[in-house]
């Protein structure tokens, strides 16, 4: 059995991290960089780094492909040439499995690598160590759980789904200082300025799916596309999910334009319009639940289409659902230096009555993001 933790509080630390040196730190950092570098393109697939390194110098590095493509550890070997007796330092543990690519443990010792660093255990129960025993029955040594912690920071989306059944949801929303969201007639363009907007091209960009109500498309009439050339690689857009229980999206509107995957959720029975039947768009019936549309049935879907990050953009009414459910791992709000008065729209809509229902969270992070400000809310 693997000896490298699943998780920080679960199992025993790896007695062979505390043998780890500096410079082991120092290239496993650089592996965990080159891991951020795919983490627009590499989905489902977790986004991995690696670097290999022979007396002190680096042969070659590579991090994780788009889908189907060399995974980190292909590269970095690509990259080298020849690893007989190297270091590979590598912030997932290599699989061991046959999917649309080959196992790395094995690629790793044809190459003929004698030591092994690896950040964290896989948490997908087709590798779940498998890899490690593989690499160790061949002879070669292997440290697992080298800034482990960060490298759970890296991939979280994925961890979550392996762990737990249902990627890492987060919701995005935008609010006045007054705290409100959208005028009373439901106009909300824009609350916050262009760099906010910018930051949340990023978050798209890095989601499997996109996730709205179909009030949401109605007023606003959005695509929910990444727009940003330099964030658009390979021109994977993520999967646009639309709650709509009753089919209501109309023909003609921007969420139907073919320019990203769509899923329209509705209710089990629901009469399907001649105008959704002729876009094409990918539709999945739902059960009811809490008065809406099964939200845990919803992320369960999701799971089986393989989204890790999962992005919620929509009104305080799904938002807030989501938040009751217990759905909600992050909210990310985005606040602007301007006061929208107390006829506008609430952030979230949690029908409470009294102090005693109030829900505490956790503001793990406040950055100013050009004009506006973001905090970044767990809840606890």
């Amino acid at each position: 059995m693997s000896r490298c933790r699943r998780s920080p509080s679960t199992r025993p630390v790896d007695p062979t991290v505390a043998m780890s040196t500096d410079f082991d730190s120092r290239m496993m950092a650089r592996a965990l960089q080159l891991a951020r570098q795919g983490r627009y393109t590499a989905m489902p697939n977790p986004h991995v780094g690696c670097v290999l390194v022979r007396d002190g110098h680096v042969l070659g590095e590579g991090f994780t492909q788009p889908a189907g493509g060399n995974h980190a550890e292909i590269e970095a070997l690509a990259a080298a040439g020849d690893a007989v007796g190297a270091t590979a330092y590598v912030t997932l543990e290599p699989c061991s499995h046959h999917g649309k690519t080959g196992p790395c443990a094995e690629a790793l010792v044809a190459a003929g690598v004698s030591r092994v660093v690896v950040a964290m255990q896989d948490p997908n129960p087709l590798v779940a160590g498998q890899g490690l025993d593989k690499l160790r029955a061949a002879g070669i040594e292997v440290v697992c759980g080298l800034l482990e912690r960060e490298a759970l920071e890296v991939i979280p989306g994925f961890v979550a789904r392996m762990s737990r059944g249902r990627g890492r949801v987060r919701a995005k929303l935008a609010m006045s200082l007054d705290g409100r969201t959208a005028m009373a007639s439901g106009e909300s363009q824009w609350i916050t300025g262009p760099a906010a907007r910018r930051d949340v091209q990023k978050l798209r960009a890095m989601s499997c799916a996109i996730v709205t109500g179909v009030g949401t498309v109605l007023s606003d009439d959005c695509a929910l596309t990444v727009r940003e050339p330099d964030l658009v690689a390979a021109e994977r857009q993520p999967l646009r999910v639309v709650l709509d229980s009753a089919l209501r999206t109309p023909a003609g509107a921007k969420i139907l334009d073919g320019a990203a995957p769509t899923l329209l959720c509705h209710y089990v029975g629901t009469v399907v319009p001649e105008n959704i039947a002729a876009s094409g768009v990918d539709r999945v019936s739902l059960g009811r639940d809490d008065g809406g549309l099964d939200l845990h049935a919803l992320m369960a879907h999701l799971a089986e289409r393989q989204c890790n990050e999962i992005l919620v953009e929509s009104g305080p009414r799904l938002a807030g659902a989501l938040l009751r459910a217990g759905l909600l791992d992050e909210l990310l709000v985005y606040m602007a230096p301007v006061l929208m008065g107390d006829l506008a729209r609430p952030l979230l809509h949690l029908p409470l009555d009294s102090m005693s229902e109030k829900v505490a969270v956790e503001v793990a992070d406040v950055r100013r993001v050009g004009q506006d400000w973001r905090f970044t809310v767990l809840p606890v």
